[in-house]
């Protein structure tokens, strides 16, 4: 008996020893002594080789309660290699947890497929990648990118619904010395693919400085998507707002909030919060320019809100299309259309406030009853028109005579962009004070939830 005890213990510590830095991960993101492992001796015994593991630690635990299933890559086992034992490893936690309803987590370290592996491996990733994707939208899923995540585990950080990047993370489809060299320039690998090398990625990307902020961050995100209401102060004012309605007043009215997506698109702002207590998924603009990535971005955002059931709000302050040849040349036509096709379909609740400027397409997209929003509210500053201001001055006043540019724009505003014409016209629910706005919008939220 005792032979077999301390054969098992050898065998404990040389997995143990194989993916120190993976399963030391996995302990230091989850609550303490809460990590159970699965299929811990799940690798083929290869006559003549002494492996230890097979390149991946899954297992199950929990963060602040919050139960989670968890696969990290073991580096030290040929860089993180996929194999198609590996791989069907990865395939059968994610079953297990799609049967349970319960979240994922990647740790991704790996410089793409094993080499000897063949085809297998080939099909081994095809299938990882499909269940990936069809647990998208059912369970959240995070991934946590790595020093080095190159090749098919990059495909893996797409899929999820929050990506983390740490300072020396970096994340490439190809190998970023490859990369680098086809570019005639010599960068480091964070220059190639750290978060702020992605900024047209269009990731759910989030930077933080260690795991222990990642812990922090995917509790308050589950604490979002479990608990949709809390009790919170519901006649609160916001001052600040009358002095300047601009996006950082504005979103300091999200309680609780974190931003997805910051390295990418800064005239768009998309993060999770809570209004009056009600988790909310939030888009907040700031003199933004319709094009193809920004779309894209918003597009991104409010499937995501769609698949967890949560509320879309829009602070809206879009100056209407970006005029130039690379975006009439873009995808931006399509983004259009794929937006408003996501829009229809689904049945999230949606509350759009004018805050600054809703010009053209910025009205017709982003606040317009017709497009699917169930309040619209506009603030007692915007501007709601057919073209911006000054050039509908230009074009629509050309005839005032002797007229500055300062009381062209004023008579544009008085004429055609005051938002009360919007109002009278039934398009907009009410026009509102910016001090009183959280007011309005826990009210509709409080209506559209019952």
């Amino acid at each position: 008996m005792e032979k077999y005890i301390e054969l098992m213990k050898q065998r404990k510590a040389a997995l143990e020893a194989s993916g120190k830095e993976a399963r030391g991960h996995v302990r230091e993101l989850l609550d303490e002594n809460s990590f159970v492992e699965l299929s811990a001796f799940g690798f083929p015994q290869v006559p003549g080789e002494n492996s230890s593991d097979e390149g991946v630690v899954t297992g199950f635990g929990t963060i602040g309660g919050y139960p989670f299933y968890v696969a990290a890559q073991s580096f030290e086992s040929d860089f993180g290699g996929l194999t198609k034992f590996g791989c069907d490893k990865i395939a059968k936690m994610l079953s297990a947890a799609e049967k349970n309803s319960t979240p994922v987590i990647w740790i991704l370290h790996s410089q793409g497929a094993k080499l000897g592996e063949g085809v297998g491996v080939l099909e081994g990733i095809a299938e990882l990648l499909l269940k990936a994707t069809q647990l998208k939208g059912t369970v959240p899923q995070y991934a946590i990118v790595g020093p080095t995540v190159y090749g098919a585990a990059a495909a893996l950080a797409a899929i999820a619904d929050v990506t983390f990047f740490l300072k020396d993370s970096a994340m490439a489809i190809s190998s970023p010395l490859v990369l680098s060299a086809k570019s005639g320039k010599n960068l480091k690998k964070e220059e190639v693919g750290g978060f702020s090398a992605l900024s047209h990625a269009i990731l759910p990307a989030v930077e933080v400085k260690d795991f222990q902020e990642i812990s922090a961050r995917i509790k308050e995100i589950s604490e979002l998507l479990s608990v949709p209401v809390i009790d919170a102060e519901l006649n609160e004012s916001t001052p600040a707002l009358n002095e300047k309605a601009d996006r950082e007043n504005l979103i300091k009215l999200l309680e609780n909030s974190v931003e997805l997506g910051a390295n990418s698109c800064p005239q768009v702002r998309t993060l999770l919060g809570r209004v009056g207590g009600i988790s909310v998924a939030a888009v907040v603009m700031d003199k933004m320019q319709i094009n193809a990535d920004n779309l894209k971005k918003i597009r991104s955002f409010s499937e995501l809100a769609c698949c967890y059931e949560l509320p879309l709000v829009f602070f809206v302050d879009c100056v209407g299309t970006e005029e130039t040849l690379a975006v009439n040349d873009s995808t931006v036509l399509k983004e259009i259309s794929e937006y408003l096709n996501l829009l229809d379909a689904i049945d999230t609740a949606k509350v759009a406030v004018v805050t600054g400027s809703a010009v053209g397409l910025g009205y017709s997209l982003f606040a317009a009853k017709s497009a699917g929003f169930d309040f619209s509210f506009a603030l007692s500053t915007a501007n709601i028109s057919l073209f911006e201001s000054e050039k509908g001055a230009q074009i629509l006043l050309s005839d005032v005579k002797d007229g500055n540019k300062e009381e062209l724009l004023s008579n544009y505003f008085a004429e055609y962009a005051d938002p009360i014409f919007a109002a009278q016209g039934g398009y907009l629910d009410n026009i509102v004070e910016p001090q009183f706005i959280k007011q309005y919008l826990i009210a509709s939220l409080q209506m559209l939830l019952r």
